[in-house]
C-alpha cells in the first residue's frame, strides 16, 4: 500500500504545501485531493504542462498470497489522502538494463494501480484509458504519459499498471479447476480497472458514460480480445488499438506450454527425477500441484518465459477457454460491437527483425554485410507487409458483417520506403505514432520527430483523435474525409509527411497473404537457401504468419 498522509491538515500547514517539486497555496493544493469510493487521493501538479497527474492508485487488493491467480478483490478502504504524487511499481518483470547489458527484476506483484492526467478545468470530459504494451510480459503506465494528451485530445487520460507474464496468464488445471475460472487474469485486472474508472472517474473530470479503451502491440491484442468478451460488455464506449490484431491461443495447448515451462523448477526441487514426469504432474489439478505453485518464490516465476518476440508459442496467452473469451475465438457471432479505430506503422517488422538473433547465428556468420542486409530487408518488407494487414484490415474483414459499429483503418507511412521521408533501418516501425502523441517517449535514436512536417502530422491526427475520443467519428471540419472500412470500400486514412508538410490521403492500401507469398517466391535478392532459413527463423510461428507457416510447411514451435 502507498504512504498516507494526513491529507488536509498537511496541506493546510502554514498556508502552503510542497507537492512534488512545486509550491502549492493551500486551496490550489487541496484541488489536488480527490475523493474515491475507497479514500481520498493526492495527486501533483506536472509544472511544465500544467496537467494534474495521480499516479499508482490502487484499483484492487494486491494479488499476492492466495490472490496470486484468483480474481482481482477490492481494495482496502483508507481514512487519510493517499500520496499518489510519485509513480509506483509496475507488475514484476525482467526488463534490460543498458548499463550492464543483462536482465535486471523490476516490479513488484503489488501491481493493480492506475495512473490519471487531467486538466485542472477539466468537467465531464471523454476518458481514454490506455493499457501499455510489452507482450503482456513487460512494461508499465508511464509508457505513454498523459500529460500533452489531456491538453491536446481534450480528455481525461488513465494509464495501467496489471499482473504481467505468468501472474498474468496461466492456465493449468490447478489453477482454473472447477470448470468456472480464467487463467486470464490480466484480463480479470483490465475489467475491474475499467469498473473503477466508471465509478470513480467523475471527480478527476471525465465522463463515465464516454469511455475509450486503447492498448499499444499486447495492450491492443488485449482490446481486439475484450471486443469478444462478454465481461467486457458495457465497459467501455469505443475501442482505440495500437498496432493490435486478432491473437488468441488455444487453452489445451497454452497449458502444455507452461507446464514444459515450470518443469523445470519442480526437478531443481527434488520433486521429480525428470522434466517429462514434472510437466505430467504439473498438468493435473490435484491439490499438490497448487500448493507447488502458490508457493513458487515471485522472481522464479517471473522468470521461467523470456520475451515472446511476438510469438504465441513463446508466452501463451488470451486463452479461448469459453469463460472469458469464447471457445471459437474471433470467429465469434458477438461481439461488443463500438466505433473502432485501428492503427498500423506500415514497416511494423523493422523492430523485431533488425535485432532477431538468428542474423547473429552462426548461419549467417559468414555472409558479408551486403548479403546480411539483403537478408535483413527480405524479411522486413514482406513481414512487415504481412503484419500491417494482420494489425488492421484482417481484423476488419473477419468482423465486417458481424459487427454493428463503424471501423476505421489508420496506416502510418511516415518514414517507409515509400514515404517522403524515410526512416533507415527501421522505417514506420512498431510504435511510429508514439512521438504524435507524446515528446517524452523512447524513440530519439530512430529519427528525428521534432522536424515541422512530422509535427504537422501528429497535430491532423490529434484532431481526428479528438473527434472520435468525443463522438466515436473522426471526421470534423477541414480535415480529410476519413470514410468507415467495409468489404466494398477498403480504405485507410494514410499519414505521412516531408519536411515540412503534412500528407494525408484516405486510400486503399489493402492486400492479402496470398499476394505478398507471391511476391517472395518471385524474389530474387538472396538465394533461396537464405530466403528459406529466413522464412524458417526470422518470420515463422510470428502473430501474422499462420498462412506463411502453412505455406512453407513451417514447424511448429508449440511443445
Amino acid at each position: 500500500m502507498r504512504r498516507k498522509i494526513a491529507g488536509k491538515l498537511l496541506i493546510c500547514a502554514f498556508a502552503v504545501a510542497m507537492v512534488g517539486s512545486v509550491c502549492l497555496h493551500a486551496e490550489e493544493a487541496d484541488h489536488l485531493v480527490r475523493k474515491t469510493a475507497y479514500g481520498e487521493v493526492l495527486g501533483t501538479l506536472d509544472e511544465g504542462s500544467q496537467a494534474l497527474v495521480w499516479y499508482g492508485i490502487p484499483y484492487a487488493a494486491a494479488p499476492v498470497g492466495e490472490l496470486r491467480w484468483a480474481e482481482p478483490a477490492d481494495p482496502e478502504v483508507w481514512e487519510e489522502a493517499l500520496d499518489c504524487t510519485e509513480p509506483a511499481e509496475p507488475g514484476m518483470q525482467y526488463a534490460m538494463d543498458y548499463a550492464t547489458g543483462e536482465n535486471t527484476l523490476i516490479g513488484t506483484e503489488d501491481c493493480l494501480n492506475l495512473d490519471i492526467y487531467a486538466t485542472a478545468d477539466a468537467e465531464k470530459l471523454p476518458v481514454l484509458v490506455y493499457i501499455h504494451g510489452g507482450n503482456n510480459q513487460t512494461g508499465k503506465s508511464g509508457e505513454i504519459p498523459g500529460k500533452q494528451i489531456v491538453k491536446d485530445n481534450h480528455c481525461v487520460y488513465v494509464s495501467l499498471n496489471y499482473r504481467l507474464g505468468l501472474f498474468g496468464f496461466n492456465c493449468l488445471p490447478a489453477i482454473v479447476s472447477g470448470g468456472e475460472k480464467t487463467g486470464n487474469f490480466t484480463m480479470l485486472d483490465i475489467a475491474k480497472a475499467l469498473d473503477w474508472v466508471k465509478e470513480n472517474i467523475a471527480a478527476f473530470g471525465g465522463d463515465p458514460e464516454n469511455i475509450t479503451i486503447s492498448g499499444f502491440s499486447a495492450g491492443g491484442r488485449d482490446v481486439m480480445a475484450m471486443l469478444t468478451s462478454p465481461l467486457f460488455a458495457g465497459k467501455f464506449d469505443k475501442a482505440l488499438v495500437f498496432s493490435g490484431g486478432m491473437t488468441m491461443a488455444d487453452e489445451a495447448a497454452s497449458a502444455s506450454q507452461i507446464a514444459a515451462a515450470i518443469a523445470p523448477l519442480a526437478v531443481e526441487d527434488g520433486l521429480f527425477e525428470d522434466e517429462a514426469e514434472a510437466k505430467e504432474w504439473l498438468l493435473t489439478d490435484a491439490d499438490d500441484v497448487r500448493e507447488y505453485l502458490f508457493g513458487l518464490a515471485p522472481d522464479r516465476v517471473c522468470a521461467l518465459m523470456g520475451n515472446a518476440g511476438i510469438r504465441m508459442s513463446a508466452f501463451p496467452h488470451l486463452y479461448n477457454d469459453g469463460i472469458l473469451l469464447p471457445e471459437e475465438g474471433f470467429d465469434t457471432e458477438s461481439y461488443n460491437s463500438v466505433p473502432l479505430l485501428m492503427l498500423t506503422g506500415e514497416t511494423e517488422f523493422s523492430l523485431f527483425c533488425n535485432f532477431d538473433g538468428y542474423f547473429f547465428s552462426p548461419a549467417m556468420a559468414d555472409l558479408d554485410e551486403d548479403t546480411l542486409n539483403a537478408a535483413k530487408n527480405f524479411a522486413c518488407l514482406y513481414g512487415s507487409d504481412m503484419y500491417r494487414i494482420f494489425n488492421g484490415q484482417c481484423s476488419a474483414e473477419k468482423m465486417s458483417d458481424k459487427y454493428d459499429s463503424d471501423i476505421y483503418l489508420c496506416q502510418v507511412a511516415y518514414g517507409s520506403v515509400n514515404s517522403a521521408t524515410f526512416l533507415p533501418a527501421m522505417g514506420s516501425f512498431h510504435g511510429i505514432f508514439v512521438p504524435m502523441l507524446t515528446d517524452d517517449h523512447t524513440y530519439a535514436s530512430f529519427g528525428d520527430f521534432t522536424v515541422e512536417g512530422y509535427q504537422k502530422m501528429a497535430g491532423v491526427f490529434d484532431q481526428y483523435l479528438t473527434n472520435f475520443l468525443a463522438t466515436g467519428d473522426p471526421n470534423g471540419e477541414e480535415l480529410t474525409e476519413w470514410p468507415a472500412w467495409t468489404p466494398d470500400n477498403k480504405v485507410s486514412l494514410v499519414l505521412d509527411a516531408d519536411e515540412t508538410e503534412a500528407i494525408i490521403e484516405a486510400k486503399d492500401v489493402s492486400s492479402t497473404y496470398e499476394a505478398i507469398i507471391g511476391e517472395m517466391e518471385a524474389d530474387d535478392s538472396v538465394s533461396e537457401e537464405i530466403k528459406s532459413g529466413v522464412i524458417q527463423n526470422v518470420m515463422n510461428g510470428r502473430w501474422f504468419s499462420d498462412a506463411l507457416d502453412k505455406y512453407y510447411e513451417n514447424p511448429s514451435l508449440w511443445h
